[in-house]
């Protein structure tokens, strides 16, 4: 009996990918908190999550595609990226960044980003001992 990996592993191992780019963002908007004229953006999460599930579905017919994008892997680093409404009036150099709330969401981020790799150990854990018989 073959194991499906996306069947055993479920909806985490296409939320690390999205929790490490938005990790990036978030970095960028704490690091640009002075730029005069930036704009404060974040990930797209569950529009991207779906797109990420759909795209595995696809390749699970095992087409090829391109050189890019084999198997029907694209990529979806930065599609899913958006502006934020800001949450203060503007300071009046254009900037939206709230580094109070930015930081907030990086470390919400990061703890979800390291709750998935905790069910991904307990499931590969789960996988060895079955595989093992224990």
């Amino acid at each position: 009996m073959a194991i499906n990996f996306d069947k055993a592993l479920g909806v985490h191992q296409f939320t690390l990918g999205i929790r490490s780019e938005r990790a990036e963002v978030l970095a960028s908007n704490i690091a640009n908190a002075d730029t005069p004229h930036y704009k404060a953006r974040d990930v797209d999460f569950s529009a991207a999550l779906n797109v990420a599930k759909t795209q595995q579905q696809q390749r699970n017919s095992l087409e090829m595609t391109g050189d890019e994008q084999h198997f029907g892997l694209a990529q979806l680093t930065g599609q899913y990226v958006k502006f934020r409404v800001p949450n203060q009036p503007d300071t009046g150099d254009g900037n939206t960044v709230d580094v109070q709330q930015e930081q907030s969401a990086f470390m919400q981020n990061a703890l979800e980003y390291q709750m998935s790799l905790g069910f991904l150990d307990s499931k590969f854990s789960g996988m060895k001992k079955a595989l093992r018989g224990d």
